[in-house]
């Protein structure tokens, strides 16, 4: 169990009213109280989007209004993510709990993981995405051999303290915030003092998350002019027909499985809670293209819907890392697109096996090393055989889909800690928060 136990969605009570303040609408219905921010994000991207549509090329100009917002996430997150499980883990008198909350994650993964790379594998069959793609191979690049061994070290350890306060090196700051919070569990009551300063400092940044997020929707609204004005020409050309199969897979993957694990972790109520308040952080992974950045609002869309603390400033930090549902789609597409590119068959047991492996390993296990994404990339090369001229190929669909992947990556955190919840907390978990 947890000796501290924060006041249970104070955070929440000022943020749920956000879109309220903005509007000067104290006493709004139901669904403006439930829908309002969300609805305000939406709209603000919509506006952005026909910006960039208007300005094309040009909207790169509103690229810096976008910046200052993704600055704003980049810069709160390392304090954030430090005190958040620091805090927690602090906080456990029954450290069972914590090594329960670590194995159960790590099967939500592995399983949800296998779930989204078998649907794009069903997907790609249907529909093969390179199919009358004309892409002449670009010239060689030069691939760099990467050390398994050196990438897993820097993964997990920095060689100096000030490396840490870098969003580059976030699973080396989780190992280090989870044993700093052991050790303040275990010397006991001489730690007693720093965990009140661990837990008052996540208080403050969860606070300091709710004033950067007045400007989401300004944030938003350019980074959304800046993308559809920059990249939108290229989800015409020839990798149109495999940005038109990632697209509607995904959303279809978005909507249902998400709504089926919301289903399992909390039934009805739990379907209800979860699309409530889960729009504002798939705004802000879908916009900015960075799961870390979605931390903050992943971690009080969790706190709204009733996931307890302990869960969710453990999943989710280290879920933004190492569990990656939209990459194991986006794996499963680039691996199928170089099949279609190179004339050779996507059939039998094991190309699709093998893609089932790659998938994986991509979206849970390499994502969280450092280059993880290009380390993936080399991966579906040296599997099958593919030229290092195909690098290029598939680096330019991760660019085109990283908006939706993101966007999935970042929700299935979220979900993943509801799921963690509900088999810890049995049937009546969401009861107990009120």
């Amino acid at each position: 169990m947890v000796a501290f136990r924060p006041e249970p969605r104070a955070v929440f009570r000022h943020f749920s009213y956000l879109s309220g303040d903005m509007m000067m609408k104290r006493n709004l219905p139901p669904f403006l109280r439930s829908y309002g921010f969300s609805l305000l994000l939406i709209v603000s991207i919509i506006f952005g989007a026909i910006l960039g549509i208007i300005f094309k090329k040009d909207a790169a100009i509103f690229k810096p209004l976008g910046d200052i917002f993704l600055n704003l996430l980049f810069t709160v997150i390392v304090p954030l993510v430090f005190f958040s499980i620091s805090s927690t883990v602090a906080s456990m008198t029954n450290l069972r709990r914590l090594g329960r909350i670590l194995a159960l994650m790590v099967l939500i993964f592995v399983g949800t993981g296998l779930i989204a790379s078998a649907v794009m594998i069903a997907a790609v069959i249907i529909y093969p995405p390179a199919a009358g793609a004309s892409i002449p191979l670009p010239v060689a690049v030069d691939v760099q051999h990467l050390k398994a061994s050196e990438q897993i070290v820097r993964a997990f350890t920095v060689s100096d303290f000030p490396n840490l306060l870098s969003k580059n090196n976030m699973l080396a700051l989780i190992v280090f915030s989870m044993l700093t919070g052991l050790a303040t569990s275990v010397v006991g009551e001489k730690g007693k003092a720093f965990a009140g300063f661990l837990s008052s400092a996540n208080e403050v940044m969860m606070k300091l998350i709710t004033f950067i997020m007045y400007y989401a929707p300004i944030g938003l609204g350019a980074y959304f002019a800046y993308l559809v004005g920059v990249f939108g020409p290229e989800l015409l050309g020839s990798y149109a027909r495999a940005m038109m199969l990632y697209y509607p897979t995904a959303l279809v993957y978005f909507i249902v499985a998400f709504t089926l694990y919301a289903f399992l972790a909390g039934r009805g109520v739990g379907v209800k809670k979860f699309w409530c308040h889960i729009i504002p952080p798939a705004l802000t992974a879908l916009a900015t293209g960075s799961s870390m950045a979605t931390i903050p609002a992943n971690l009080q869309a969790a706190d709204n819907i009733g996931v307890p603390r302990d869960i969710s400033e453990v999943v989710i930090p280290i879920g933004a890392t190492v569990h990656m549902e939209g990459s194991c789609l986006a794996a499963v597409l680039k691996i199928a697109f170089l099949f279609g590119i190179f004339q050779m068959p996507f059939t039998g047991v094991e190309p699709i096996l093998t893609a089932l492996g790659i998938a994986l390993l991509t979206g849970v296990v390499v994502s969280g090393i450092p280059g993880g994404g290009t380390i993936g990339e080399l991966l579906i090369l040296s599997f099958y055989g593919f030229p290092p001229e195909a690098l290029p190929l598939i680096t330019m669909i991760g660019t085109l889909v990283d908006a939706p992947a993101t966007m999935i990556n970042a929700v299935g955190d979220n979900v993943s800690s509801m799921l963690v919840a509900r088999v810890l907390g049995g049937k009546g978990w969401m009861d107990s928060k009120g």
